[in-house]
């Protein structure tokens, strides 16, 4: 400690770049470099280096010495950028031909001084000799190794050894996942200090909201390294804040800490993208920390609005069992399917409601507000009557049937499944075993599905639907079973602004498009684009 004082190295235009495209204003990193300096951060990691130019990405993504030297940046703080080792190690051309084209000029020369390189346990070794190269041009060099978290002991000593052996300024490790806690931080600090006896660096995520306790208890473990991005600002829930790590280490090294241009920056600026861009933790994060899952997938359903909450922890839960440490757009698709087997079932809705209307109760409050006429209208029409998921408050005896689909859901409400007393129409014979399980002796309906995108299709005992929504499994069976009419109730909508409504209102065209499909018409209030009357007018 006393040879090596602490280190605050703020990242937040490299790590955050990843909402935005690295694509920040001059102006933003005009006030970002004053607030920093006024904090106390020691150096400012303004992007990373890359030599790939797929799409468009703004200045932070290739922070090239011209773009440095164009910015304002305080004498006293040094200039960090980040180059992922999988680009050093391409097939294009040799190691040491990547970083002359990377890095033309030296340390002497260049307005970068620090030079950080990003890369996993498999690319460590090959990727080393990268260090020796920087030295001998005057960088500063680190090497962050990625994803440790679930390595053994024996691994993490021999990768303190090769590290050993190659000039590095600083060890870096990140809790890629979010993951840890302040006793396994200490223990893989502890682990890497069998053969490094260098600085050591460490980077946390706050999936679990461990972030900054992580990166505090490593100081107390010696490290001298710390990383820190404003409010977070990080691929999934984030990394420790730059507001409250700053605070924290100006005590303990017992500096001044100017906070009133960071904490400016913060409401006028990252507030307002983060309420945007949605990066922080939370239950999903938390969840993909405890399971080891790569939070890129939980950034990714999370940003597409096919997936409901109950679709983002079914997913979890595959990953959570088949892994999902690696992100894949392929493994995602995988786990997204949750229903087994070939679209299959043993109940036919024609059946029961071929040639009638059929009359689906959501859960929106135009159920409540409308109860008495929507009973009335019940009583004088004599539809087939099907309640969503546990929707309840029209009166038992006028219901014939609910419906529920998804796994996630149907677990969370099995209990009260099994109370109603109304059969249940569900994909049984498809569904995975525990949730089979939990509605033992409930009276199951079997009709089976399959999802697939863009497409409704209507069998005698299965459909094809284009979402897991109970809706869009709702309107299969009806149509499936050859009803001349269906009608909604409780299907209120959300705001104009809410892109719920625009995907509900797709899903909808999507239906009325469709071949053989039954004509929709609500009879309560909708901001849905599909036809209304009112339920006072039949009663």
């Amino acid at each position: 400690m006393k040879n090596h004082p602490i280190l605050l190295l703020d990242c937040t235009l490299r790590d955050g770049g990843y909402y935005n495209s690295w694509d920040f204003s001059r102006d933003l990193i005009d006030k970002y470099l004053n607030a920093m300096h006024a904090a106390g951060v020691d150096i400012v990691e303004l992007g990373l280096r890359s030599l790939k130019n797929e799409g468009f990405k703004g200045a932070c993504a290739f922070t090239t010495d011209g773009f440095i030297r164009s910015l304002d940046v305080p004498q006293d703080m040094k200039v960090s950028v980040m180059v992922n080792a999988v680009e050093l190690l391409s097939e294009s051309g040799t190691l040491e031909t990547c970083l002359e084209l990377l890095f033309p000029e030296p340390a002497s020369s260049s307005p970068v001084s620090v030079v950080r390189i990003a890369c996993h346990v498999h690319e460590f070794s090959n990727a080393l000799p990268a260090s020796r190269w920087l030295k001998e041009r005057g960088f500063t060099v680190g090497f962050n190794l990625m994803q440790i978290a679930d390595r053994a002991q024996c691994e993490i000593e021999q990768l303190s050894l090769e590290a050993s052996k190659w000039p590095l300024d600083t060890l870096y490790f990140a809790d890629s996942m979010g993951s840890m806690n302040p006793l396994q931080v200490a223990e893989v600090i502890g682990w890497l200090r069998t053969h490094w006896d260098g600085p050591l660096g460490i980077h946390t995520h706050d999936n679990m909201g461990m972030a900054l306790q992580n990166t505090l208890r490593s100081i107390e473990e010696g490290v001298t390294w710390v990383d820190a991005t404003v409010t977070g600002m990080g691929r999934g829930p984030g990394n420790a804040k730059t507001e409250c790590l700053a605070l924290e280490v100006a005590d303990k090294r017992s500096t001044p800490c100017n906070m009133v241009p960071l904490m400016a920056l913060v409401q006028q600026t990252f507030l307002p993208m983060q309420h945007k861009c949605g990066w922080g933790s939370n239950t999903y994060y938390y969840l993909a920390g405890k399971y080891g899952i790569h939070p890129t997938y939980i950034q990714e359903m999370m940003s597409d609005s096919r997936y409901s909450e109950e679709d983002i922890l079914a997913v979890i839960a595959r990953l959570r069992i088949e892994g999902g440490k690696k992100f894949s757009f392929n493994a995602l698709d995988d786990a997204r399917n949750f229903y087994q087997g070939p679209a299959r079932g043993t109940w036919q809705p024609a059946e029961a409601i071929k040639g009638r209307e059929v009359l689906l109760l959501g859960t929106g409050p135009g159920v409540a507000n409308h109860q008495k006429a929507i009973e009335a209208y019940i009583q004088k029409t004599k539809p087939y009557v099907i309640a969503l998921n546990t929707q309840s408050l029209i009166s038992a005896n006028l219901i014939d049937a609910c419906v529920a689909c998804h796994p996630v859901r149907l677990l969370a409400d099995c209990d009260a499944h099994t109370k109603l007393p109304q059969p249940l129409i569900t994909p049984s014979t498809m569904l995975p075993q525990e949730v089979r399980k939990a509605l033992t002796g409930k009276v199951l309906l079997d009709f089976g599905l399959k999802v697939e995108l863009e497409s409704f299709d209507f069998k005698d005992s299965y459909a094809v639907i284009p979402t897991s929504l109970v809706i869009a499994y709702a309107l299969a069976v009806a149509a499936s079973g050859k009803a001349s009419l269906i009608s909604l109730a409780g299907f209120d909508g959300y705001k104009s602004d809410d892109p719920r409504n625009q995907e509900m209102n797709k899903l909808f065209k999507l239906y009325s498009e469709s071949l053989n499909a039954t004509p929709l018409t609500a009879i309560t209030p909708t901001r849905y684009d599909i036809t209304v009357k009112s339920v006072y007018a039949f009663v």
